[in-house]
């Protein structure tokens, strides 16, 4: 099968906000590394024809060139060069290979790839996962900044049951069960999320305690002790009437994927009107997470 690709050049600072624009809004997977002493970053972005978003790459192309336009308005930066071309499935699994090595996420976890070997330290605990198709690796400061607030809330529970909305490659769902919780739900809409989750959530020997589906939010019927999305500010906002009711009276809900300021103001203003207060925020550049208790009635 032949991908869609999109070369990126731009200022690193923008790299975050162009990652989750890709990933959340045009449905593509994402490659970088930021150097910040650098003056241009470098981003891949790799697009399914058929993708799910129903995008093709000309129009992925033009949304992103518009976009990256607005950002670049925002932080007073150039705006960023986009090409596009077409490369073979397998030159994208190759590429994983050659820029995806084991890492320490948070202190005590590390992200290692299914095709290196890793011996963990100890009080060193291991994903062993293999990116695929899906978002997810932990690179993004939104995704660390959610496992570091993971780690905190379910260090306080009893084993708590965790809803991962939006999981991608399944990372959070299956750190929160590492972290101590008793078993996790991981949902996502598009089908190659869910293939990549259900193959690292086996990789890893946790489907006994984790179960990977394909089910709408909306169709959530059980609520839970702790609910963790890491997904952009717009669909965070969308579905906030259905984050808030699975969540258990007391239990607490975990958003990422937000920039400072605007963002986390908005997202806080809906959530109080549904009966949740903020607790905690983490914030890493610019990018924030929130924890939100739902108030007992």
């Amino acid at each position: 099968m032949e991908i869609i690709r999109l070369s990126i050049e731009t200022d690193y600072r923008l790299v975050d906000a162009l990652s989750d624009y890709l990933v959340g809004v045009l449905g593509a997977a994402v490659e970088c590394g930021v150097d910040e002493e650098a003056p241009v970053t470098e981003v891949h972005a790799f697009l399914q024809p058929s993708s799910a978003t129903g995008v093709d790459g000309g129009e992925a192309e033009r949304r992103l060139t518009l976009y990256g336009e607005e950002l670049a308005a925002i932080f007073g930066v150039a705006p960023p060069l986009i090409t596009r071309d077409i490369v073979a499935d397998q030159d994208w699994a190759t590429s994983w290979q050659e820029h995806f090595r084991p890492f320490a996420i948070v202190p005590g976890l590390v992200i290692a790839p299914t095709w290196e070997e890793y011996r963990p330290g100890d009080d060193e605990q291991v994903i062993i996962m293999d990116p695929g198709m899906a978002f997810g690796t932990g690179h993004h400061a939104t995704t660390r900044l959610c496992l570091e607030l993971l780690r905190q809330v379910i260090g306080t529970l009893a084993e708590p049951r965790v809803l991962d909305v939006g999981t991608g490659t399944g990372i959070l769902a299956m750190a929160a069960v590492l972290f101590g919780a008793a078993d996790a739900v991981a949902l996502d809409n598009d089908p190659e999320a869910v293939r990549v989750a259900t193959e690292n959530v086996r990789s890893n020997a946790l489907q006994d305690q984790i179960e990977v589906s394909s089910r709408s939010l909306i169709d959530c019927a059980d609520r839970y002790q702790l609910v963790v999305a890491n997904i952009v500010h717009d669909t965070l906002l969308d579905l906030a009437g259905d984050l808030a009711r699975v969540v258990d009276d007391g239990g607490s809900l975990l958003l990422s994927g937000l920039i400072c300021g605007a963002q986390v103001a908005s997202l806080l203003d809906r959530f109080a009107t549904l009966s949740f207060r903020c607790v905690g925020q983490l914030q890493d550049g610019e990018w924030c997470a929130l924890h939100l208790v739902k108030m007992e009635r």
